[in-house]
């Protein structure tokens, strides 16, 4: 099982919560997260990207760091770890993407990789003039699988010809290419969004769901297997999940409960508003599932709480999962989060004790 850290990029994390650890982005805070993830063997550190938060009391992701710029950083301080930035297609060209990709794949010596996202709340875009018309809301995979096909041509031959509906290039260069070969990850899960990473990206997250329900998300990652096998691809599925854990099940229960209390509900009205203004994507989307009643404090991330023991054993039962090589954690707090999990959950984890073993021998 691979494991990997969505890095606190955004205000107070994954947590809709006046209640929650109440924090700002920084560099010092992703550095620190990230430092510990590579220390106790995590394979991936994936950043998000959002140019416009939720507002309400807890002014959840009101603040956040650019994505490129922010793993740049981080590139330059790690040895090992794998990372993965976010690139919102409707802000940047995709041969300035590119070339940025370049950029910090030369940083990292090739552990780079790219999320690609295709943008659905609105007032990101428009407050900057960058909305292309609800239409979009309709096209966006379309968009998207040109803006990769023009990225992939760059990277593999230095030049692009790429003529499309949304591009057209004209005789685009660019210089040096990768050293290895750039991964795309992408999240989409309503059928279009499956449709593009089926045909283009080499990894996918899916949200686990439910509280201490580990296998819930098998549904869906049998989905992305089915169609990646359409299109004759193999496509690494990632199970997204918040860890909150303590020393017994009832002190970790105790702070969800806790977070719980203290809903920005002002902030969840916000997004729901948002995810109701796509009318055309269908009811099957990340952003539907992450506004939906069912524990949006956390926008409704799988939810592993409980002892370390207990969530070494969820962790486990994940990896039973057929077609899923891994996950990509959130946590209530990201320095503790990552340290008590190197520490306290993975020692106990059946499917990492390579890792767990590797890591003694390096003392």
């Amino acid at each position: 099982m691979d494991i990997g850290v969505f890095i606190p990029i955004g205000r107070n994390g994954w947590l809709v919560s006046t209640t929650s650890p109440q924090y700002n982005p920084s560099f010092e805070l992703n550095k620190q997260t990230t430092l510990n993830a590579e220390r106790y063997g995590f394979d991936f550190a994936l950043s998000m990207i959002k140019l416009r938060g939720f507002g309400g009391q807890s002014g959840f992701w009101d603040q956040n760091l650019e994505s490129f710029t922010l793993m740049a950083g981080l590139a330059a301080i790690t040895s090992r770890i794998k990372l993965y930035a976010t690139v919102p297609t409707l802000v940047i060209p995709p041969a300035i993407a590119a070339r940025m990709g370049v950029t910090i794949d030369s940083i990292s010596n090739g552990r780079f990789g790219l999320n690609i996202i295709t943008g659905w709340q609105r007032p990101e875009y428009s407050q900057m003039g960058l909305w292309p018309g609800d239409e979009y809301f309709a096209r966006r995979y379309d968009f998207a699988a040109e803006y990769v096909q023009i990225m992939q041509e760059l990277w593999a031959t230095g030049r692009s010809d790429f003529k499309g509906e949304f591009f057209k290039m004209e005789d685009c260069r660019l210089e040096p290419r990768p050293q290895t070969p750039i991964k795309l990850i992408s999240a989409g899960q309503s059928e279009a969004g499956m449709k593009f990473i089926a045909k283009y990206a080499d990894y996918n997250f899916v949200f686990g769901m439910g509280f201490n329900t580990p296998t819930a998300c098998a549904p869906t990652v049998d989905r992305l297997q089915k169609a990646s096998a359409v299109s004759g691809r193999t496509v690494a599925t990632y199970g997204l999940f918040m860890i909150i854990a303590g020393e017994t099940d009832a002190e970790a229960k105790a702070k969800w409960d806790l977070y719980k209390s203290g809903a920005d509900h002002e902030a969840l009205r916000w997004l729901t508003q948002q995810s109701n203004a796509d009318t055309k994507s269908g009811t099957d989307t990340n952003v539907r599932h992450m506004s939906s009643e069912v524990s949006n404090v956390n926008l409704n991330i799988g939810l592993l709480c409980g002892s370390y023991a207990s969530v070494a054993k969820m962790m486990d039962e994940i990896d039973a999962i057929p077609g899923l090589a891994g996950v990509l954690l959130t946590f209530d707090e990201f320095v503790s989060g990552t340290k008590m999990f190197g520490e306290r959950i993975q020692p106990l984890m059946k499917t990492r004790q390579h890792v767990v073993q590797s890591l003694k021998a390096a003392e």
